[in-house]
This record gives structure tokens, C-alpha cells and sequence, in this order.
């Protein structure tokens, strides 16, 4: 258990918590919110020990062990693998202690100490390692790599791999999805779902909360208030205490009536695209999720430019890459006005590349790239936080693309991406990440693009910011090309996808869910990481008897497994035919009619019920495939 009582904690002058209180059991997955520069990472280095606080109580009941992700790695001349082994801890004093031992010849406590390795799973604790690399998308001669050979971005993800190693009772994690793809986001959710301690996760993800925590603590006014459920509970919870309040009234009819227009210009595509239907539930929530939002400093949009080309910008048999590398092979793309286009594929499968090729910053090997006589490119990845002047202030990036506009116009402007007051004539050098993303969107609002090409444009941007970049990219009349693994934006922005993978371009028919099953086969097909044995020395008798009782449990254990996983397959088939049939009933434009509003309200319900539980039967089924795998691994 972790408690809070009467806390209070300052840094400098501020005061980010007053008084505050907090109970939290052991084995709860709790979502920590907040806007940026609330005092979310401060409360964990405050669990850690690495701040002290200026009043109160802060209790950690039992001898628990607490892993956390660092924010920065050194440049170490040590091997990724070694590295994340680090992790554990009991591993690596067990190891110091045998290799002592064996120095020493001490035959009787080199016996002990292998015993104990046995006890923590110190045989298979490469295997493990390696597991977790694979998962966050590392490839499999990475683990051989100095950590000081990567990226930054790389060795965040190095940190997280590390922290997941470690044997914790408490696992503080923050932003862990800032520097990962879709593709690893999805594989960290199942991680964390079978992790057995108490979770502490700050993220601004909507979607990956709601499949992770069963709790949300909301710190803001240097309070910390708790809620049961998920990140949408909370959310629910909060537009109603908001909806009380009557100075909001007219803001909060404002955004309704945006709302409404969207849901209007949403209901003649419904019947389009597949991806469409998937949105009908979001549709639903809309309102809801507007009025959690009404109190949001965030209120920027994407004007799109009143010139517009047809095509913008297209790809004709491209071979996309590096002079010693082709990445992609004869992509072909046409992009027109009103085209709404996500990336999917694995992590370097070529996303970034296919987009530095449409927007000119990379040359292609071969093919065409056509532009149209209008083409106005809004381009965003982390290259255009580099670029920013740091020196410069938001203003005077805003004055350098048009001298002619007056102060009083760019900081009304620029009030709209929350730079008030001062902050607008701040250097950029004093902002943090999620600030710098929003002068690197801002300066492509101004310029009016007819096409937005975005790589990632939700890292480091908090909730409320990344709801205001959601309403406005739907509101955006222009093309759209997205990379994101925040699946609510993806959902609520975008009408179809592409595969980007096996070094060509095509489209995806299907949605999210899909992708993720596609995911999950994909993974079935590689061969699966070998255990890592014990190390080269001959096996007493005892030993070979105890691991052959072992892997004949480990056999009487499959075929119930196997039976299980059939019967969840065959839910899966049931729940998808049930879906196929609501989703067809929904594609119907009478059903949109006011007489058939009841009627329409009835299907939605039974669409949430059924795609809750497909979502739950393919969770499980994943999971006791998985389950399979390692039993399997481990027999032979």
C-alpha cells in the first residue's frame, strides 16, 4: 500500500502539492494525469527518494521493490543485453557472489548459489531479456550493441526494457510510449496487463490508459483526486461536475454545436469504409468527451489554404530510401484534396521514409514525385522541434514567416496553443517537449497548409493538447498523411490506412482491431526466441530426473491449453460475425433518420457489448497463446 497523508512538496516556489492525500492498494494499475508541469514526474522522483517532501506523510507499507524508467541513459561502452540484464538485481548479486565463489573454489557454495540462480530463473534470464528488446522493436543483433551506439530515442526505450527486467513489487513508469510505434505500444499494453505488482503509469495516451489502469489519480491545484476505472470513466466524471458549473454554459454549447456539425459531415461517409463504422461508438461519445473538455486553454485550428490543387502530390512507381539501402520498392500514392490517410507497419518497416519522401526531404531512387501548382505542405516530426530557434521566442518564429502582421494578431493567435502573456516572448530554449511540439504546430497552422504530413505529433503533447489536435484535425478540410501510435487520434482523424511493410506500400482494409491481429500473426510466424540454457557443465542425476518431471508437467499442461484456445477462437469467430452483422445494419442511411433514432441507439449498444467482448476473447486468446509458446519453448 501507498499513502499520502496531508503531503505537501515544493519546488522552488511552486507548490505542487498542498496538503494532498492518497491511498493506493497493492496490485492496483493507476493512470497519474495532469497538465504538464503539474508535478506528475516530481511525485515519483518523491517515491523514489529522490526528493524530499515539505510536509506530511508519505508511507510505502512492506520491504517492496520499486522499478522506475530513467530518462536518460549514459553513453555506455556496454552491450544492450547486458545492459537490460542489469535490471535484476538479484540476478546480477547472485551472479557477483558465484563468480567470487568460483574463484575461490568454493565447491559447496558454488552448488548453493546455483541453486539459488535456478530459484530466480537465472537459466532463461537472456531469453527474457531478449524477449523485452524484441518486444519494443529492437532486432535481434541489437542485443550485441554498445548502448552507445544508439539514438536517444533508443536508449529510452533501453531504459524501459530495463525497468521491466526488474523483479518490482511497484513499477513507476512515465511516458513510456512517448518514443514507441504503434506496433510496440501494443505489445507493452499486453505486458503491462500481465504484470502482477502495482503500477504507477503517467501517459497522455486516452486509448492506452483505458487498457491498462483500473484507477486515475488527477493531480491539478496541488491536489490529488482519485477516481475508479478507466481514463473514459474519469473523463465521464468529470464533464458532469464541469456541466454543474454555469459560468461554463456558453462554452460548453459552443463546442456541442462543433460536435454536432461533425457528427452531420461524419453521417454521409458512414456507409464508405469499414474504418468508418469502427468510429460510429466514438460518435456517441463525443458530446461527453467535449464537455470534459470545455475548460481546455487549447482552442487552435488548421485553416486549410483556400488554393488547392487536384492531385497535391503523388508517387509514381518510387523506390524510396538511402543510396546504399532501398526501404521501399515501386510505391505508388496519389494524394487528392479531402484524402484522410493513416501508416501502419512495423517499427522501421519505412513510415518515415515514405513521408521524408513525399515531403522532398528525401530524394527517391527511382520513379516520380508530382506536386500540384497549390501544394501548401504542413510537415511535423521531431526534425522541426530540432530546427526550432532556440534563442527565438514563439513570436518572433510567427513575425519571421509574415513581418507584415501585427503583434496583436500573432499573440491572439498564439493564445490559442496556450502561449499567454509572457510565454509568447519566452525563448524556445526554456520550453519543455510537449511546448516545443506546440510552436512546431502553430507555425504550420499559420502558413494554411492544403496538406498535413504529421510523424508523430502527439509525443509529449499532454491530454488536453492532443484533444485540441484531434478536434482540429477533424475539422481540417485538407489532406491529412498520419503516423501516430495514439490509436483515439487515429481513429477520430483518419478514413483508411496503408501497410507500410516487406518494403512495399498498400492499402489495409481493415481497422485497428485488425491491424492488431495482423500483428499477432505476424509474430506467430517468427520462430520463437530460444530459451537460453544452463551454462556448459554436465547435469547430476538428480538434476536430469527433476528437469525431465518438469517438462512432462509442463506436457499435461498443453492439451487443456490448446483446448482452451480453440474454444476462445471459436468465441472470436461468433463475437466478429455478430459484429459484421451490427456493423451492416449500421451502414443502412435510413437508420440515421429521426424515427429511427431508438432503433439506432439500440444497435450501438449492442455494437459497444459485442466489440468489448471480441476485445476481451482476443485479449485472453493472445494471452494463452503466448502462454503456449513458452510452455512449448521450454519442452524442447
Amino acid at each position: 500500500m501507498i499513502q499520502l497523508l496531508e503531503l505537501s512538496l515544493l519546488r522552488g516556489p511552486q507548490q505542487l502539492l498542498n496538503n494532498a492525500n492518497l491511498t493506493l492498494h497493492s496490485g492496483w494499475k493507476v493512470g497519474i494525469i495532469g497538465a504538464n508541469g503539474v508535478g506528475k514526474t516530481s511525485l515519483f522522483k518523491l517515491l523514489l527518494g529522490e526528493l524530499h517532501l515539505d510536509g506530511g506523510e508519505l508511507k510505502i507499507s512492506g520491504n517492496q521493490t520499486i522499478a522506475h524508467m530513467a530518462q536518460e541513459v549514459q553513453a555506455a561502452k556496454r552491450s544492450v543485453l547486458d545492459y537490460v540484464l542489469d535490471g535484476d538485481t538479484a540476478l546480477r548479486h547472485v551472479q557477483g557472489q558465484l563468480q567470487t565463489a568460483e574463484a575461490e573454489h568454493q565447491a559447496g557454495r558454488i552448488g548453493e548459489l546455483h541453486a539459488q540462480l535456478d530459484n530466480i530463473d537465472g537459466y532463461t534470464a537472456e531469453a527474457r531479456a531478449q524477449q523485452l528488446l524484441n518486444g519494443l522493436g529492437f532486432a535481434s543483433d541489437d542485443a550485441a550493441r554498445d548502448v552507445s551506439d544508439l539514438s536517444g530515442g533508443w536508449r529510452i526505450r533501453l531504459n524501459l526494457a530495463k525497468a521491466l527486467m526488474c523483479r518490482s513489487d511497484i513499477l513507476l513508469l512515465d511516458e513510456p510510449t512517448n518514443h514507441l510505434d504503434l506496433d510496440a505500444t501494443l505489445w507493452l499494453e499486453q505486458w503491462l496487463n500481465n504484470y502482477p505488482g502495482t503500477l504507477l503509469l503517467i501517459s497522455h495516451d486516452r486509448d492506452f490508459l483505458d487498457q491498462v489502469v483500473d484507477h486515475i489519480v488527477h493531480m491539478h491545484r496541488a491536489k490529488l483526486d482519485i477516481y475508479k476505472g478507466q481514463y473514459s470513466a474519469f473523463e465521464l466524471a468529470k464533464a458532469e461536475r464541469l456541466a454543474q458549473q454555469q459560468v461554463q454554459y456558453e462554452k460548453q454549447q459552443q463546442r456541442i454545436a462543433e460536435i454536432e456539425q461533425f457528427v452531420r459531415r461524419f453521417k454521409a461517409k458512414a456507409s464508405k469504409a469499414k474504418q468508418a463504422q469502427s468510429r460510429v461508438k466514438e460518435l456517441e461519445r463525443m458530446e461527453t468527451i467535449s464537455a470534459a473538455h470545455i475548460d481546455s486553454p487549447f482552442t487552435f485550428s488548421f485553416q486549410c489554404n483556400e488554393k488547392v490543387s487536384n492531385p497535391l502530390l503523388s508517387l509514381r512507381k518510387a523506390d524510396c530510401g538511402y543510396p546504399d539501402s532501398c526501404i521501399l520498392k515501386q510505391v505508388s500514392i496519389v494524394l487528392a484534396p479531402g484524402s484522410r490517410i493513416a501508416l501502419l507497419g512495423p517499427n522501421g518497416a519505412g513510415k518515415s521514409t515514405l513521408i521524408k519522401t513525399l515531403v522532398g526531404d528525401l530524394e527517391r531512387l527511382s520513379g516520380e514525385r508530382s506536386t500540384g501548382e497549390h501544394l501548401r505542405v504542413g510537415y511535423f516530426s521531431q526534425h522541426q522541434l530540432e530546427a526550432l530557434d532556440l534563442e527565438a521566442s514563439p513570436l518572433v518564429h510567427i513575425m519571421r514567416l509574415s513581418p507584415t502582421a501585427t503583434d496583436q494578431q500573432v499573440r491572439n493567435f498564439l493564445g490559442s496553443f496556450g502561449f499567454f502573456g509572457d510565454d509568447a516572448f519566452a525563448p524556445v530554449k526554456q520550453f519543455s517537449g510537449g511546448e516545443k511540439a506546440r510552436v512546431a504546430l502553430a507555425l504550420i497552422a499559420w502558413q494554411k497548409p492544403n496538406l498535413l504530413l504529421l510523424d508523430e505529433p502527439t509525443n509529449h503533447l499532454d491530454l488536453e493538447v492532443r484533444y485540441a489536435l484531434t478536434m482540429a484535425m477533424q475539422e481540417f478540410e485538407g489532406a491529412v498523411i498520419l503516423v501516430s501510435h495514439d490509436r483515439h487520434l487515429l481513429r477520430n482523424t483518419v478514413d483508411e490506412f496503408l501497410l507500410v511493410a516487406n518494403g512495399e506500400v498498400r492499402e489495409f482494409s481493415g481497422d485497428l482491431s485488425d491491424y492488431q491481429n495482423w500483428l499477432t500473426e505476424q509474430r506467430r510466424n517468427l520462430s520463437p526466441t530460444k530459451m537460453v540454457g544452463r551454462e556448459n557443465r554436465s547435469q547430476s542425476a538428480d538434476e536430469k530426473k527433476e528437469q525431465k518431471r518438469l517438462a512432462a508437467e509442463r506436457r499435461t499442461k498443453l492439451r487443456p491449453l490448446k483446448n482452451s484456445i480453440g474454444n476462445l477462437e471459436k468465441q472470436i469467430d461468433i463475437y466478429q460475425q455478430q459484429l459484421s452483422d451490427l456493423e451492416d445494419s449500421l451502414a443502412d442511411a435510413d437508420m440515421y433518420t429521426a424515427e429511427n433514432k431508438k432503433q439506432l441507439k439500440i444497435l450501438l449498444s449492442d455494437q459497444a457489448s459485442s466489440k468489448a467482448k471480441l476485445d476481451e476473447a482476443e485479449t485472453l486468446w493472445m494471452e494463452k497463446l503466448e502462454e503456449l509458446e513458452e510452455l512449448e519453448a521450454s519442452i524442447h
